[in-house]
């Protein structure tokens, strides 16, 4: 994001008649523009499909001070509209769509090969929904292999929730036409999105490096979240459904124990207090919620603490 609010700037400054950036939006792209936006004192106009955010990701660019339109529709409505808006050339549109979002984004697959000392992972698994993503990381990684510094590539597997799938079903028909859909509840609510405008990129991604596209249910996607979180770790949901096609291709027997594995983890789980909570009081309809740990609630004496201990420890 701020490769393009960067060069956004510099067109201002060299007398352009952009007034200001605009996104459509499930959280996380609108806290990166309205934190670059504000930096850089450029207005930023954020549309947000309404009571389909957490309170965390809305008021991110509520503090940055960025117009926040809560819209009356889903993530793709929103996009449809901030497509037409941003047609004003006044309004500059930040979405993964702009060539220069993708130009930020890359470096992380450049970043990954880096921090591995420069040796290739044999898999790097994303969760998708709009689809930048693993476009920028394809473009990342094809850079350094078209410079000589990388001799081969990773597959990359492109992670989706099961109630919002269209990229996983476009896979399964061989890619032979692009599947659309209205994108159903999920709690890895930043990529509830049936019409992802990244899809061809995308596509050439997962060809070009034999990849794969793998989907999780919710009950799937939690329980990975809360595993991962028993080593520490504080997983937001959509890094859960990356998690749980992580261990459904290893079960399958298509990554190795031999493999190197790396799963990105797009947000922090103290975004989705309500999807952690949720899960330990094992309040979500129809889950075996497998790692629940919900408080305990004892008596204020030393005694009943003790007993409590003794049961939980088997002391």
């Amino acid at each position: 994001m701020t490769v393009l609010v960067s060069v956004v700037k510099q067109m201002i400054a060299d007398g352009s008649s952009l007034k200001a950036v605009a996104c459509a939006s499930t959280g996380d792209t609108s806290a990166a523009l309205a934190a670059y936006a504000a930096y850089a004192g450029i207005p930023a106009i954020i549309f947000l499909p309404a009571g389909k955010v957490s309170t965390a990701q809305l008021i991110q660019p509520v503090a940055n001070g960025a117009h926040v339109l809560a819209l009356d529709t889903d993530f793709d409505g929103c996009m449809k509209i901030v497509q037409e808006v941003t047609n004003d050339k006044s309004i500059y549109l930040a979405n993964s769509m702009n060539s220069l979002r993708i130009e930020g984004q890359k470096t992380v697959g450049i970043e990954i090969i880096r921090q591995f000392d420069w040796e290739v992972p044999d898999w790097i698994i994303i969760p998708v929904g709009n689809l930048g993503n693993i476009s920028a990381l394809h473009k990342g990684l094809k850079l350094l292999s078209d410079l000589g510094i990388i001799n081969k590539m990773p597959r990359l597997v492109a992670a989706q929730a099961a109630a919002a799938n269209p990229f996983y079903q476009s896979y399964q028909n061989g890619f032979e036409e692009k599947v659309s859909m209205t994108a159903q509840k999920t709690q890895a609510n930043a990529i509830q999105i049936g019409n992802p405008v990244s899809y061809q990129k995308a596509v050439t991604a997962v060809q070009e490096t034999n990849g794969i596209v793998e989907q999780a249910t919710e009950e799937e996607l939690a329980n990975a979240a809360a595993f991962a979180d028993l080593t520490g770790m504080y997983a937001c949901p959509h890094t859960g459904v990356a998690l749980a096609v992580l261990y459904k291709l290893i079960d399958r027997g298509i990554i190795k124990s031999s493999e190197r594995a790396v799963v990105i983890s797009t947000a922090h789980g103290l975004k989705f207090t309500n999807f952690k909570v949720n899960y330990h009081e094992s309040k979500v309809p129809d889950m075996n919620t497998k790692h629940a740990n919900p408080p305990v609630y004892v008596d204020a004496s030393v005694q009943a603490v003790k007993d409590v201990i003794a049961q939980r420890l088997g002391l």
